[in-house]
């Protein structure tokens, strides 16, 4: 019998916590369904699933495409908790009265999905194959949210870096460039990062 590397009450922590979040988000996100689209969700998904199959490649892939914008999220969400200023449009809306407290509530999954993260790629090893593959997936993802998703929402970034959808050049180059530059912004040094503190 093969060793458990992940114990059954967080993958069933885990899951418990997705029966909550996945009707709770469908009905009340002000995108419905599409909000699952955001990066973020995915790799909630995805660290889920991870857990449950215990595969180095799919926490890895997580890991690689959104520990450092985690790590940004919860910088701007502590600055805010305490300076009450932040990067605009980052987790401002987690002191936003208007955003109904459990919504807030289950967003905080963008403080213990990184912690979980962290800990099954230490447990599971770094595989390098995160990188293209998360790569790969970001290039499904982002074409998807731009051709189901509305530019209000900006999910994702696809229409713009900002809150608001950018106006500076075609929406198709935006989304091109994005596709481009994104993966070396974000997945290539978090590649680095994990394989230098997990790799073999």
């Amino acid at each position: 019998m093969e060793a458990e590397f992940v114990p059954l009450w967080l993958k069933l922590a885990y899951a418990a916590f997705l029966a909550v979040m996945i009707p709770v988000y469908t009905l009340k996100a002000a995108a419905g369904v599409r909000n699952f689209l955001w990066f973020s969700d995915i790799a909630l998904f995805g660290t889920a699933l991870a857990l449950w199959l215990e595969s180095p490649l799919l926490a890895s892939m997580m890991g690689v495409g959104v520990l450092l914008p985690e790590i940004v999220w919860n910088l701007s969400f502590l600055s805010w908790l305490v300076f009450r200023r932040g990067i605009p449009g980052i987790a401002d809306y987690m002191l936003d009265p208007r955003e109904h407290w459990y919504m807030r509530a289950l967003s905080l999954f963008h403080v213990h999905m990184p912690l979980v993260l962290v800990w099954l790629i230490w447990r599971l090893g770094y595989d390098e194959r995160a990188l293209l593959a998360q790569t790969l997936l970001a290039w499904v993802v982002l074409p998807l949210t731009y051709a189901v998703t509305e530019p209000r929402f900006n999910i994702n970034r696809a229409f713009g870096p900002g809150r608001q959808p950018q106006r500076r050049m075609h929406p198709l180059l935006y989304l091109g460039l994005l596709m481009l530059i994104g993966p070396l912004v974000i997945y290539v040094p978090g590649h680095f990062i994990l394989r230098s503190l997990f790799g073999d």
